[in-house]
C-alpha cells in the first residue's frame, strides 16, 4: 500500500511545485534531504558498530554471564514457565541487556533466537505461550539506560545537549515496561 501512496504524494508535490513556481526549492530540498540521510546513516553506522562491538566483547568475557545472573531473579518472576530452559533465559537476558544499552539492532537477533528457543517447547505451535507474550511486551517496552539511537540522531542534527533526554527516556521506558508487565500478568491469569 505504501508503494502506491508515496509515489502519489511525490507526484502531487512535483505538480504543485510546477504550478506554484517552486521547482528550484523542491530540487534543493531533495539534495539537502539526501545529504542529511547519508550523514545520519553514517552516524548510525558508527554508533551501531561501537555498541555491537561492546556486546561482542561482553559475550566473550564473563560480563554477560554476570549480567545474566544479575537478571535471573527478574527472569524467574517474569517467565515462570521457563524453569528448566536455561538457554531461553540466557537469550532473554542478553536481549534485555542489549535493550538496556539502547542497542535495538543488536537486540533484534537475540530476541529472535529467544523466541525460536521458546517455540521449540511450545505445545501449541500456532499460539504464543505466556512466556512468549511476556517477552514480546518486555522487548517492545525496550527499557533503556542509554538511548544510543536517539542520542545519535540528536547529535547528528546539531543538538547542544544530545544526551539531555536520558531522564525522560528512563521515565517513559520504565512506565511502559511496568504497565506492559502488569497488563500481561493480569491477562495471563485471566486467559
Amino acid at each position: 500500500m505504501l508503494n502506491i501512496i508515496w509515489p502519489i504524494f511525490i507526484a502531487i508535490s512535483f505538480i504543485y511545485a510546477l504550478i506554484s513556481g517552486n521547482v528550484e526549492q523542491v530540487s534543493n530540498g531533495l539534495f539537502e534531504s539526501a545529504s542529511s540521510a547519508v550523514e545520519l546513516t553514517l552516524t548510525f553506522f558508527g554508533t551501531i558498530c561501537l555498541w555491537n562491538g561492546v556486546m561482542k566483547i561482553a559475550k566473550e568475557t564473563t560480563l554477560m554471564s554476570k549480567l545474566t545472573k544479575l537478571l535471573q531473579p527478574a527472569i524467574k518472576v517474569l517467565f515462570p514457565e521457563l524453569k528448566h530452559n536455561e538457554q531461553a533465559k540466557e537469550e532473554i537476558s542478553m536481549n534485555v541487556v542489549a535493550n538496556l544499552l539502547g542497542l535495538g539492532n543488536a537486540a533484534t537477533p537475540l530476541g529472535l533466537k529467544a523466541m525460536e528457543t521458546m517455540q521449540k517447547e511450545n505445545p501449541k505451535k500456532d499460539t504464543v505461550t505466556n512466556s512468549m507474550a511476556m517477552f514480546i511486551v518486555l522487548n517492545t517496552a525496550s527499557l533503556q539506560l542509554i538511548p544510543t539511537n536517539v542520542i545519535a540522531i540528536r547529535s547528528s542534527l546539531g543538538s547542544n545537549a544530545p544526551s539531555g533526554i536520558i531522564l525522560q527516556v528512563w521515565g517513559a521506558t520504565i512506565i511502559a515496561a511496568l504497565v506492559g508487565i502488569t497488563a500481561t500478568k493480569l491477562f495471563m491469569k485471566k486467559f
